[in-house]
């Protein structure tokens, strides 16, 4: 499955919903689902944190399509190099 087709398949499901929940709740979800990502990675084996990965794409997804953004589009400033030092192994001297 695409990024393009995740986004529709998202949109298609929940978006009556989310829409109706807005962009700031619907934002809130999205931080419960990665503090919840976080505590799996800290607890659970790695084979039981699929499912936290998920929700938390799904919910970005969620997130994009409440507020018109078209993911696959806005990804493609990554496929010439790293955004910020152009490279395609990036040299920035950010954080590691």
């Amino acid at each position: 499955m695409t990024l393009r087709e995740l986004q529709k398949l998202i949109e298609e499901m929940y978006s009556a919903k989310d829409r109706k929940r807005g962009p700031e709740a619907t934002f809130i979800w999205l931080m419960e689902e990665i503090g919840e990502l976080a505590a799996s990675i800290r607890e659970e084996p790695k084979e039981d944190q699929e499912k936290e990965f998920a929700d938390v794409l799904a919910w970005l997804v969620t997130l994009a399509n409440v507020q018109g953004i078209d993911l696959t589009a806005a990804m493609r400033k990554y496929t010439n190099g790293c955004p910020g030092c152009g490279k395609m192994v990036c040299t920035c001297n950010e954080k590691p």
